[in-house]
């Protein structure tokens, strides 16, 4: 199979699919930062971060709030981690699941912080319940991610896509602008798309997002996710989807 064949109209629909989401991924940390108490609910390796300092007593981070968000991140991602892959043992449409049970996270999110905040944000209030229904949401997300399987977008960190697309243009310069194939072209499409996607969500929802209030902000995320899930649902993202 030479390379052109092996890039599929698939590809490029997951590529884009999963480039939205990493916008999506980059707003809710925008929000949750800015908003929630200065807390990563997407980004955990922050928050890890964040804990660490809390723990040694420097940086005046609380404990708590960094905690809330590692609990319910890894919470998020082992109960879809097992109810995703049984519904795609079973041949089941186990993504558009998996970014449902999100959306109504995040919906639910954004409804426990317009009861008890109104449209202003959580702040230092430490809204644990908001923060935690918003990184279960993104624990959701890492799991869907994850099985989806699109090399160099996991829709949540752009570390490693930063270290790859730089990688490849070193070791392959002449191929930067002409004569890289079309797996390479993709690949790096999917990397940059992994580092400005995150980069837009930031900046887009700090100017669009933030202003409305978080709870409506995280509203608003929570629609077009399921948009997307419903995306999912009417054009197929793989060829054939089953149980690993």
């Amino acid at each position: 199979m030479s390379d052109a064949s092996a890039v599929s109209a698939s590809d490029y629909r997951r590529t884009a699919v999963m480039g939205l989401l990493t916008v999506l991924a980059g707003a809710v940390d925008a929000i949750s930062f800015l908003t929630m108490g200065h807390v990563f609910c997407a980004l955990a390796t922050g928050n890890v971060l964040f804990l660490a300092f809390a723990l040694a007593g420097e940086g005046d981070v609380p404990v708590a709030r960094p905690a809330t968000t590692i609990a319910g991140f890894v919470l998020g991602a082992a109960v879809s981690g097992v109810v995703l892959k049984r519904l795609a043992d079973r041949g089941r449409p186990w993504f558009p699941v998996g970014l449902t049970g999100e959306a109504l996270l995040l919906a639910g999110g954004g409804a426990v912080v317009l009861l008890r905040h109104g449209t202003g944000p959580v702040g230092d209030t430490s809204d644990f319940f908001g923060i935690g229904l918003v990184s279960l949401a993104m624990g959701v997300r890492a799991s869907t991610a994850l099985r989806m399987r699109v090399p160099g977008m996991p829709t949540l960190l752009s570390q490693t896509a930063i270290a790859e697309l730089v990688n490849d243009v070193l070791n392959r310069p002449a191929g930067l602008l002409r004569g890289a194939s079309p797996l390479q072209r993709l690949a790096r499409t999917r990397w940059t798309a992994t580092v400005v996607g995150i980069f837009l969500g930031g900046a887009l929802s700090t100017l669009l997002l933030v202003p409305l209030g978080t709870g409506w902000a995280l509203l608003v995320i929570a629609v077009l996710v399921v948009i997307v899930a419903v995306f999912a649902m009417l054009v197929p993202l793989e060829k054939r989807q089953q149980g690993t």
